[in-house]
């Protein structure tokens, strides 16, 4: 039994959807895993991930619109505004998404569909510097 980890910090431009399925390939190439499970955690309140089509970008706008309607800027009854009107709609949306992926490896790759991508889903407006930890157990 063998085990690895990486942190990713993976740079936004604001509120969407941001792949990095090659980062996360890559990684569990590099660490010599032939079976076992990956896990993908994002280290932060006001983001999530998630395991997506890759195919069709009319998906991510769709994804989108969904979240800005269920959580907009606009809840007048929100306490929550210290740091700014799209924060607390940013926390709603992380908590309905999810902050961890587990992924099963084998034949040392990541177990994906073929329209299967990860992302990191930004809830905020402006850019951040998001840390994605990537762990790995398994055996040769």
């Amino acid at each position: 039994m063998q085990q690895a980890s990486k942190t990713l910090s993976l740079p936004t431009r604001g509120q969407g959807l941001y792949e990095f399925t090659q980062a996360v390939s890559d990684f569990v190439a590099e660490s010599e895993v032939s079976t076992g499970l990956l896990t993908v955690f994002v280290r932060h309140t006001s983001c999530s991930l998630l395991i997506q089509e890759n195919a069709d970008p009319d998906v991510q706008t769709d994804l989108l619109g969904f979240f800005q309607r269920i959580a907009p800027e606009s809840m007048d009854w929100i306490v929550h505004t210290t740091e700014g009107p799209d924060d607390m709609p940013a926390h709603i949306k992380s908590a309905l998404t999810q902050t961890t992926i587990g992924i099963p490896v084998l034949g040392g790759e990541p177990v994906l569909g073929i329209w299967q991508g990860i992302y990191l889903f930004e809830h905020r407006d402006r850019p951040h510097r998001r840390e994605i930890v990537l762990h790995i157990i398994g055996d040769r």
